[in-house]
């Protein structure tokens, strides 16, 4: 991740029976590579996960800030929070530290009744989607999803669509690269893919 707002690609596809949430591993530094194995997809309850795109401090201390509030939840009333719920908080602690904003735009997937996922930008502003994409490479990667997504998707076509509309990205955008971070949120949980794992779903 850079310390631009905007540099990385993060993708989020709803499908019939889960969500997929995908991001390159590139970090960089204005036009510098630091790093091609960072992780930008962060587990916040068995049924909830967060992608970020933007500052890595600020993404980090936020799934910190998001996990903690999740387990509390958990805690008090004996149950996970809602994607939804989720997706509220995310927009409220990013609309109240506009004069000390979080440089980041997020994207909430998860599972409660049904497949979810919200896109956050670093004011708050929440938007529910089918599909979205965020950072530097989304208009590429948006190219892919807007030609190739529907509503009946399966999972495993969801999964080799996220990877065809980050690799669109990296191809395109010098801030994406560094390999793909790639996780499921369905019904029985939330599940990270191997590269292993991946490249035999392609092959």
């Amino acid at each position: 991740m850079t310390e631009n707002l905007k540099g990385t690609t993060t993708v989020g596809i709803v499908c019939k029976d889960g969500v997929v949430l995908a991001a390159d591993r590139r970090a960089s530094l204005g036009n510098m590579v630091l790093s091609e194995g960072v992780t930008k997809v962060f587990q916040i309850d068995d049924h909830l996960a967060i992608a970020g795109a933007g500052t890595v401090g600020d993404i980090l201390s936020l799934v910190r800030l998001l996990r903690a509030e999740a387990k509390l939840y958990r805690a008090k009333v004996g149950r996970g929070m809602s994607v939804k719920a989720l997706a509220t908080l995310t927009s409220n602690i990013l609309h109240s530290g506009r004069g000390f904003a979080y440089m980041a735009w997020f994207l909430v997937g998860g599972y409660d009744s049904a497949p979810r996922l919200y896109s956050i930008d670093a004011a708050g502003g929440v938007t529910e989607d089918r599909f979205t994409a965020a950072g530097s490479g989304m208009e590429f990667a948006f190219s892919v999803l807007e030609e190739n997504y529907r509503d009946d998707l399966a999972l495993e076509d969801g999964i080799k669509l996220a990877l065809k509309a980050i690799k669109a990205a990296t191809k395109r955008d010098v801030f994406t690269g560094g390999g793909v971070t790639l996780v499921t949120i369905t019904e029985e949980g939330y599940r990270e893919w191997s590269e292993e794992e991946l490249k035999s779903l392609l092959e």
